[in-house]
């Protein structure tokens, strides 16, 4: 039996056919075109003759004859010439006019949708130029790429293989990581962890949408798992794909799947955070795979526009930092959610740890948890085993949002850590970063400590929303100065720019000034600045704000000896250099934390409570900030190993080292 690793060795061989006319970086766009066009061959042969009779008995006669000639195909494509992959190998001498002929005569959707979006003619045209168009479709004619040979899922695991194979040859992580086919499982079956009775019902209507689909595995996958429960179920599958080539991919596989062409006709090509295909839909379920840390700028125009509308949009609740986008997609997926009084929604989505702690309080990203966790959306975080990707070994985690909790779970989150070596097992053969498996075993593991929701367990915790969140407090501490104007200190003048800026007959009047000022060390500010006016106006001189200002920087030095500066209100002056932040548990009282954590330390502190430090959302004292540090809440300490230990180790070492020595030299 063919295994897909077997067709994906046979299909890169063409790169041998062509390495000698093209680029490394152009294989791709020879062998993806042509793998999916085999594919496709090996489909319309079985009817293709019933087709072209019936076109050529009913052209002229029928003003539309689409819908004809899909029924005779079987699927929802077709072509009319008398060409296939093995006639075309007949007539070497008009190998490119018939492929051609071929090529043209494939259905709209079918030629403009999935073939010319690889700009497939450009292709032929440099592999007839150079006299490989022949050659390459003699290869690809040795194998049999129907449905019925590889499956769906097989042959996902060969598109993605090919694309991670590209890649490698341009040396590139385009931040597009392919989901190993595991990873999505476990994200249907925890996406679909509640639905068994409700997917169970007679001629159910669902429907799964896909931001960034890549190609397509994530819809049919959860499709097929539906279907495995309930064969009478209608899903309706709705994909977008910014790559053009990937959404080919995707498009003639939903062609293929599906005979009525309904699924491919909601996979769209653009981008879901600038183009929105589906502005108006909602959907009951939705999982994704957003690209990695790649930036948004692109997009950037139209996300802020539409971020400015507020809630009529759906970014509303913040904007990320521009050079990562992922949580863009779990916005747009939760504007989505279908109205709990319709059901709700369910949410997959894989991202890596960015989106987990990244930003301050009232950042962006903050703001995009707090509308997570203050919306209840957040039922369960999965962290899955390192490289398990195939083009990076990083940490990832599963999101499982819902606006339909159950009882038990509502306003809580359940943490899982399916990372251990529990929930893993290694792989024969390494795929790019791919090192790392999760058999069905694995996957069943994860659910059952879904359902278990077991708390402070070595792989599950469970936390109350507010238990994320925290406000960041500004902490001042009062100024305390002395100030002399001793030689080194007006030296210091020079640096200030508003002593600077005065011409050198003023800086010379002002400095006369100061240097006949008591040259005593004052350590109470206010009677410094007193003798400085009295001075001022006995020589008839305006010392201005910003000039006196100057002057304390220059002739002042911070001393805890000092007497505490005061403001014209009489208030306690902050010094910046003092102030600090504390971030206060949000279901922890300020005054009593400062009680507990700061005063006992530093008894003169107080909490800014000027606008600068108070929430932009609320007003309230303290910027409210959410996070999730995954990692410190399954921290478990392990003890430093014994002194002696260690020295016993190290001295059986010695040993062994002298042994070898000895035996070495005698």
């Amino acid at each position: 039996m063919t295994t897909h690793s077997d067709t994906v060795s046979f299909i890169w061989n063409v790169a041998n056919l062509i390495r000698d006319s093209f680029k490394r970086g152009e294989y791709a766009d020879v062998i993806l075109p042509f793998t999916v066009l085999r594919r496709v061959d090996c489909v319309i042969r079985e009817n293709q003759d019933e087709v072209r009779k019936q076109y050529l008995e009913l052209r002229g006669k029928i003003d539309n004859l689409d819908p004809i000639l899909r029924k005779t195909s079987g699927v929802a494509f077709y072509n009319t010439s008398k060409f296939n992959f093995d006639r075309l190998l007949d007539d070497h001498a008009n190998i490119h006019s018939n492929f051609m002929a071929y090529y043209n005569a494939f259905s709209d959707e079918m030629r403009e949708e999935v073939l010319d979006n690889f700009k497939f003619r450009d292709v032929i045209r440099d592999l007839d130029k150079n006299n490989l168009l022949y050659m390459v479709i003699e290869r690809f004619s040795n194998i049999d790429l129907h449905p019925d040979k590889i499956s769906n899922h097989d042959m996902g695991y060969v598109f993605e293989e090919l694309i991670r194979k590209f890649n490698e040859q341009m040396n590139e992580n385009p931040g597009e990581h392919f989901t190993p086919r595991e990873i999505i499982r476990l994200m249907v079956d925890l996406m679909l962890v509640t639905e068994d009775e409700e997917i169970a019902k007679e001629n159910i209507i669902k429907s799964i949408f896909d931001p960034c689909c890549g190609t397509g595995g994530m819809l049919t996958i959860a499709k097929d798992r539906i279907l495995e429960k309930n064969e009478s179920a209608d899903i309706h599958l709705f994909g977008q794909e910014l790559n053009q080539k990937t959404y080919a991919v995707t498009k003639s596989d939903m062609l293929m799947l599906n005979p009525d062409g309904v699924d491919a006709s909601r996979i769209r090509q653009g981008s879901s955070l600038s183009g929105d295909a589906f502005p108006n839909e909602r959907f009951h379920y939705m999982i994704a795979n957003p690209p990695y840390g790649k930036d948004w700028n692109m997009d950037k125009k139209a996300v802020t526009t539409e971020h400015a509308e507020g809630d009529r949009g759906r970014f509303a609740p913040g904007l990320p930092r521009s050079s990562d986008g992922q949580m863009l997609f779990m916005l747009s997926m939760l504007s989505k959610m279908r109205p709990v009084s319709q059901g709700g929604s369910r949410v997959a989505i894989v991202m890596n740890g960015s989106p987990l702690f990244t930003g301050d309080a009232n950042s962006g990203e903050s703001e995009i948890r707090r509308y997570i966790f203050e919306n209840d959306l957040l039922e369960t975080l999965v962290a899955v085993p390192e490289q398990i990707f195939y083009n990076t070994g990083i940490a990832t985690y599963i999101w499982v949002l819902s606006n339909r909790k159950a009882d038990h779970r509502k306003g809580k989150v359940q943490l899982i850590d399916a990372s251990g070596d529990d929930f893993w097992k290694p792989m024969r053969k390494s795929l790019g970063n791919k090192r790392r498996e999760m058999d069905e075993s694995h996957i069943a593991k994860v659910l059952e400590t879904y359902h278990a929701y077991e708390d402070n367990t070595d792989v599950s915790k469970v936390y109350p929303n507010s238990y994320f969140g925290y406000r960041k407090v500004t902490v001042d501490r009062p100024l305390q100065l002395n100030v002399q104007t001793s030689a080194e200190r007006m030296d210091r003048l020079e640096n200030e720019k508003q002593f600077t800026k005065l011409d050198e007959s003023e800086q010379l009047v002002y400095k006369n000034m100061l240097e006949a000022l008591p040259s005593k060390l004052y350590k109470n500010r206010e009677e410094f600045l007193g003798v400085l006016a009295a001075e001022a106006k006995s020589r008839d001189l305006k010392v201005a704000a910003p000039l006196k200002k100057a002057i304390l920087n220059a002739l002042g030095e911070r001393d805890a000896d000092g007497e505490v500066c005061k403001d014209n209100k009489g208030n306690p002056e902050a010094d910046s250099n003092l102030r600090d932040t504390e971030r206060v548990p949000l279901d922890v009282d300020i005054d009593d934390y400062m009680d507990i954590e700061v005063l006992p330390h530093v008894p003169d502190a107080w909490v800014n409570t000027s606008k600068s430090g108070c929430d932009k959302t609320t007003g309230d004292v303290g910027k409210v900030g959410y996070e999730i540090n995954f990692n410190r809440y399954f921290y478990v300490y392990t003890p430093p190993r014994p002194l002696e230990e260690i020295e016993g180790e190290i001295l059986q070492h010695q040993k062994e080292i002298n042994d070898l020595m000895s035996k070495l030299f005698d």
